[in-house]
C-alpha cells in the first residue's frame, strides 16, 4: 500500500512539474517579483518582455505608483521604454507588499537586499520577510526563486526549512526551489541580465530543470548547477574582484614610496599573459562589492592568514589614503586645510551611473568637512553630495578651488579641459587623481600640482 501511495505521489508530481514547465513555454506562467530595485525591476520587466504576466511588488507606494503610470523609478539605460511598453501592453504591473496575493501566481522572485549589520554578520530579515510572504501565500506546484546574494549555505539552512514550515509542504516534492543569483551591474543591466551566464541551482533536479526553463526563454547561457555551488561561486566572484583590487591599491602604495607611476608598472606587468591587475583607487563602493566578501567569510573561523578580510581593510583605508594626500599636498603648497575650498568629483560609487551607495566619497567629504575645509561636490549623474555644498555644473564646482579631487571616473571627466579648469581654479591649484584619469605631464603643465593615487611621491610636482 505504501509503496503504491509512492508511485502515485510520484507521478502526481511529474504531472505538476511537466504542467509548470509547460506554462513556461507557452507563456501562460504567472510571475510574481518581491523587490522592484535595481535587480528586481530589470527582471521584472525582461520577463514582461518575454511574454510572461509579471506583478512587481514593492513596499515604497511611490515606486508602485510610478511603474504602473509607466514610469520607471531607476536610471537605467532601456529601462524607461521597456517599463511602459509591458504596462500598456498589460504585461507588467505593480503593487504594494502588504496587498500582495501570490496565490494567483505560478513562480515567485525574490529579489531583497540581504545587507550586513555594523558587526559585519548578514541581515537576512529582508529575506526573512519575504518568505512568510511567500509562505502566507502559498499554494502546491509553485516555483521559488532566490536571486538576493547570500552567505554559503542559506538556501539548505534558512530558506528551504522556513518555507516547508510555512507551507506545510515539501521542496522539491510538492514545490521547486533554486538559487539563481543576478550577475548584473547599474548602466548595464538588460544587457548583463541576456548576455552574461547565468547560474541556476536547484535543491533538487526537479527545481533545477524548472528555473533552469524559465530563465532559458530571457538569458541566452544558463548554466545548471546545485544551490551550494552556486551561492559560493556567486560570492567568490565579487571577492575575487576586491581582493585584485586591494592588490591594486597596495601596489599603488608601493609605487609611491619608490617614485614610481603604478600605471606603467601595471601596464607592463598585464602584458605577462597569465596576469591581470586591476586598477587601483579611492575605494571600493556599491551595494555589492564592500559587503560581499564578508557574506563569503562570515561562517568560517578567521585567521592572520584570511585575506580576504585584509582586502576588506585595504580598500576601506583608501577614502582616508586620499584624505591624507590632500593634506601632503595642502601643505606642500603651504596652505592650510580649514582655508580652503576643495571640490570633490563625483559622488556616483562607479562610472556613468546615478547610484551613490557606499561610495568612497562619502568618507573622504565628511572627513574633509571634519577637517574645517569648504567642500563642493559635482557629478553629472548624481544628486547626492554627502553633506558637501552641490554645484550645479563644473564651473561653479572648480571656481576658486584649492584643490580638486576626482573621485569618480565618469567619461565627462576623462574629456576635461585642464587649460580651462586652471582658469577657474585659484591660483596654485592642485589635483588629486584618485582614478588617475588625468595625465600628470598635462596637467603639470598648465600649472597645476598634480597627485594621483601610485604615482609616486618623488615625482610629484
Amino acid at each position: 500500500m505504501f509503496c503504491q501511495l509512492s508511485i502515485v505521489l510520484r507521478v502526481c508530481n511529474s504531472l505538476s512539474m511537466e504542467r509548470l514547465v509547460e506554462s513556461i513555454r507557452d507563456r501562460s506562467l504567472r510571475l510574481t517579483v518581491l523587490g522592484s530595485g535595481y535587480v528586481g525591476l530589470p527582471t521584472a520587466v525582461l520577463f514582461a518582455e518575454a511574454g510572461f504576466g509579471v506583478v512587481a511588488v514593492d513596499v515604497k507606494q511611490e515606486v508602485v505608483e510610478l511603474v504602473n503610470s509607466g514610469i520607471s523609478p531607476i536610471e537605467e539605460p532601456g529601462l524607461q521604454e521597456r517599463v511602459k511598453r509591458n504596462v500598456l501592453a498589460g504585461r507588467l504591473e505593480a503593487t504594494l507588499n502588504s496587498q500582495a496575493d501570490l496565490r494567483g501566481t505560478d513562480a515567485v522572485i525574490i529579489s531583497v537586499q540581504t545587507p550586513i549589520y555594523k558587526s559585519k554578520r548578514p541581515n537576512l530579515s529582508f529575506l526573512k520577510k519575504a518568505l512568510e510572504d511567500v509562505g502566507r501565500n502559498y499554494h502546491d506546484g509553485m516555483l521559488v526563486i532566490i536571486s538576493s546574494t547570500i552567505p554559503p549555505g542559506t538556501m539548505a539552512n534558512f530558506v528551504k526549512p522556513r518555507l516547508e514550515v510555512l507551507t506545510g509542504l515539501r521542496a522539491e516534492s510538492n514545490f521547486y526551489l533554486a538559487y539563481v543569483p543576478e550577475r548584473i551591474a547599474p548602466g548595464r543591466a538588460l544587457q548583463e541580465f541576456v548576455e552574461s551566464p547565468r547560474l541556476v541551482g536547484g535543491i533538487g533536479p526537479n527545481s533545477t530543470r524548472v528555473a533552469s526553463e524559465l530563465f532559458k526563454t530571457v538569458c541566452k547561457n544558463v548554466i545548471e548547477t546545485d544551490a551550494a555551488v552556486a551561492e559560493i561561486a556567486k560570492l567568490a566572484e565579487n571577492t575575487f574582484r576586491d581582493v585584485n583590487i586591494a592588490f591594486a591599491n597596495q601596489l599603488a602604495s608601493i609605487c609611491e614610496h619608490y617614485g614610481v607611476d603604478v600605471k606603467k608598472v601595471i601596464e607592463l606587468a598585464n602584458t605577462h599573459p597569465r596576469v591581470r591587475i586591476h586598477t587601483p583607487g579611492p575605494g571600493v563602493g556599491g551595494p555589492c562589492l564592500p559587503k560581499d566578501p564578508y557574506l563569503l567569510i562570515g561562517g568560517v573561523k578567521s585567521g592572520r592568514r584570511d585575506i580576504v578580510r585584509i582586502a576588506r581593510w585595504v580598500n576601506d583605508g583608501m577614502p582616508d589614503h586620499i584624505v591624507e594626500m590632500i593634506l601632503l599636498a595642502l601643505k606642500d603648497a603651504g596652505k592650510d586645510v580649514r582655508n580652503v575650498k576643495v571640490t570633490v568629483l563625483g559622488t556616483a560609487y562607479k562610472a556613468d551611473v546615478h547610484d551613490s551607495r557606499l561610495s568612497p566619497s562619502k568618507p573622504i567629504i565628511q572627513r574633509l568637512l571634519k577637517l574645517g575645509a569648504k567642500v563642493v561636490a559635482y557629478d553629472p549623474y548624481c544628486q547626492e553630495s554627502f553633506g558637501a555644498e552641490r554645484a550645479e555644473n563644473l564651473q561653479e564646482a572648480v571656481q576658486r578651488s584649492d584643490c580638486i579631487i576626482v573621485v569618480t571616473d565618469h567619461k565627462q571627466f576623462k574629456k576635461i579641459d585642464l587649460s580651462k579648469l586652471k582658469e577657474y581654479a585659484e591660483e596654485n591649484p592642485i589635483i588629486v587623481d584618485g582614478r588617475r584619469m588625468i595625465e600628470p605631464s598635462e596637467a603639470k603643465n598648465v600649472g597645476f600640482k598634480y597627485y594621483g593615487v601610485g604615482y609616486g611621491r618623488e615625482g610629484l610636482a
